[in-house]
Formats: C-alpha cells, sequence, structure tokens
C-alpha cells in the first residue's frame, strides 16, 4: 500500500500522485453484492437543479457492504481486497463457512486467507469484530455502532480509526478521530483495527478532469459574482467580499450549527479540538 509518482510528460502528470493499488487482489467486483446507483445530477423529482455543481461523472454500481456484522460465531475467510468507487477505504469479500458471500470494509493489514470472527468470546485480531464489553484499554478500533444493532456508524473512511480510553458498568469512553471523546454503550459493537489505504489523504489529483470525473462540476467562488448573485460579490477588483457566508446570507464560519438540545450531546465527554 503505498502512492505512484508519475514523470510530468503531461502538464495534469507534473503533481499527480495516486494510488499504486497493490494491495488489491481482485478487478472484477462479486456480482450477486452489485446493485445500480441512480444520480440525480442535482435535480429534484421535478427536474428543477436543487443542488448546484453537481453532474456527470464516471457511471458507478454500489457495493452492498456489511456494516452490522451480525453473523456471529460463524467463521469467514477474506477471498479478495477490492477497490470501491463508492468509499476511500478497501474492501474485502468475505466467504462465509456457511456459503454466504459478503463485503467488509477492509482493515489496514488484512490478508487473503486470513480467518475473521465477530461476537461474543472472540480474540481481538485485525478484522474481528467484537462488543465493546470485550475489547481491551487501549485498542485502535474502527467501524463503531453507536446504538446496538444499528450498524457502523464511526470511523468508516480510509485511515481512520478511534481508541478505546476507559470502562464502567454501561458505558466505554471512546476517543474519535475528531480528537471528540464519546460514551458509547458497551453492547455496542466495533471492529479491531484501523481502516485500510491509510496514503488516501496524501494524494493529489494533478488535474481539473479527475474531479470532473467524480461527478463535482467546476465551482464558482461567490467573491467573483455579482451582488445580485451573492452576498459576497461585487466592488472594485478583487474585493475581499465582507464576513464568508453562504448564497442564501448564513454565516459559513464560526455560525454553530449543531442543535443545543440533541439528545446525543449527553454522551460528549470532551468535545473535538476547534
Amino acid at each position: 500500500m503505498g502512492l505512484k509518482k508519475f514523470k510530468p510528460v503531461t502538464p495534469g502528470q507534473r503533481f499527480k500522485l495516486t494510488s499504486n493499488f497493490e494491495e488489491l487482489t481482485a478487478s472484477a467486483p462479486e456480482k450477486s453484492l452489485l446493485i445500480p446507483k441512480k444520480r440525480s445530477g442535482g435535480r429534484n423529482n421535478q427536474g428543477k437543479m436543487t443542488m448546484r455543481y453537481i453532474g456527470g461523472g464516471h457511471k458507478k454500481m454500489y457495493r452492498i457492504v456489511d456494516f452490522v456484522r451480525e453473523k456471529d460465531g460463524i467463521p469467514a475467510t477474506i477471498k479478495t481486497i477490492e477497490y470501491d468507487p463508492n468509499r476511500s477505504a478497501r474492501i474485502a469479500l468475505v466467504f462465509y463457512a456457511d456459503g454466504e458471500k459478503r463485503y467488509i470494509v477492509a482493515p489496514h493489514g488484512l490478508q487473503v486467507g486470513q480467518k475473521i470472527f465477530s461476537g461474543k468470546g472472540v480474540s481481538p485480531d485485525v478484522g474481528n469484530t467484537l462488543f465493546l464489553s470485550e475489547i481491551p484499554l487501549g485498542t485502535v478500533i474502527h467501524n463503531i455502532e453507536m446504538q446496538p444493532g444499528r450498524g457502523a456508524k464511526i470511523a468508516r473512511s480510509a485511515g481512520s480509526y478511534a481508541q478505546l480510553m476507559s470502562r464502567d458498568e454501561r458505558y466505554v469512553t471512546i476517543k474519535l478521530p475528531s480528537g471528540e471523546t464519546r460514551r458509547i454503550l458497551c453492547t455496542c459493537k466495533a471492529t479491531i483495527g484501523m481502516v485500510s489505504n491509510i496514503d488516501h489523504n496524501l494524494q493529489v489529483s494533478g488535474k481539473a478532469g479527475r474531479t470532473r470525473w467524480m461527478g463535482r462540476r467546476p465551482r464558482v467562488r461567490g467573491v467573483v459574482m455579482n451582488p445580485v448573485d451573492h452576498p459576497m460579490g461585487g466592488g472594485e477588483g478583487r474585493a475581499s467580499g465582507g464576513h464568508p457566508r453562504s448564497r442564501k446570507g448564513l454565516y459559513a464560519k464560526g455560525y454553530k450549527t449543531r442543535k443545543p438540545k440533541k439528545a446525543s450531546s449527553q454522551f460528549i465527554v470532551e468535545k473535538r479540538k476547534k
């Protein structure tokens, strides 16, 4: 798992830095775990554009990924490590002993042929899914549930992980990738290890066209618009445009958007770093 540099034979390749994909073991996905992925182009059911700067991009099929890992006590074997266009992490195709096939988010260091388990009494090895009540303190984990049986919600993107800090009767305290410290029920599950593709944040696209392949159209800055089009528009020359705000006038920096009475706020021990 590393990065690939290119000879600058074209302007787009001068600073291009991409994954070398050396950890992948299969090029074609498992057909039984694919479903079509419909795209809106930023338009609603009336065909009107409700979100700008969306459109185009390469066609994708969605890979059905198992975030619940509820097949407790049934061993599974890693068959392939694959690329998923819908997420930054790699995914792994696993074959369960009862014949079922599933995709999981591949943790860093997972190898083809390795056995993984989930449920009670499982050893805390990379790729195994355990209840938070059974994971040793200080362990690096990912794919963490916030509510029992609802599936993993925390630490699912490439290279992310959380750490188990402490435990009491009903709750464990976890330090999240954002720096936030949060209490979660001991009956929730988490997977051992950190998410794969740890060099994802070091990649450089090299040219604007690769962003278009992802379905993102060119975005126009508000300060270069006219006052009729944006609150930050207008002025002589390169005027700053005043306080950063959205097209509708809402502040873009410093404006708190989290609900002050949100129910889950009671489980936050320490807020994330500013």
